[in-house]
């Protein structure tokens, strides 16, 4: 979790979800980042070989500061494989072009595969960026 320096444009924004998407792709990390009113939160899977030094990239990056790690792990299969950018829009008119994000109320339900203890942390992410939103999507049930 870390704190913008300053508010992101929609530019920004776009731009930052873009080399998520390339560098991601490029290392097999996977993830979801979630930005809201400054506030940035990111769960990121991968090889522990590539996550070190992504984590020391993203401490060091001049955009946010007060970089916090909340969980470190080895985890057995990947959770957000498919997911993108979640943010929280100061006009959401502003947001409707941007590519690739989800607003608050379309952010896919927490999947089935997290363990109990995971899936409350992914909850405390939601809590913490985008604040007590009653249209956040629940804990996908398994069928």
């Amino acid at each position: 979790m870390s704190r913008a320096v300053r508010p992101l444009s929609d530019e920004e924004l776009q731009a930052l979800l873009d080399q998520c998407r390339r560098d991601n792709e490029l290392h097999q990390v996977t993830g979801i980042l979630f930005y809201s009113h400054g506030n940035i939160a990111q769960l990121i899977e991968g090889e522990p070989e590539v996550l070190e030094p992504l984590f020391e990239r993203i401490a060091r990056d001049g955009r946010h500061s007060h970089v916090r790690k909340l969980v470190q792990r080895p985890i057995a299969s990947r959770s957000f494989a498919q997911w993108s950018m979640a943010f929280h829009p100061l006009e959401p008119t502003g947001f409707e072009a941007l590519e690739g994000f989800l607003l608050p109320h379309d952010v896919p339900p927490t999947p089935s595969s997290l363990t109990i203890a995971d899936a409350l942390l992914v909850e405390l992410v939601r809590l913490a960026v985008f604040g007590n939103e009653p249209t956040l999507a629940p804990v996908e049930q398994p069928a």
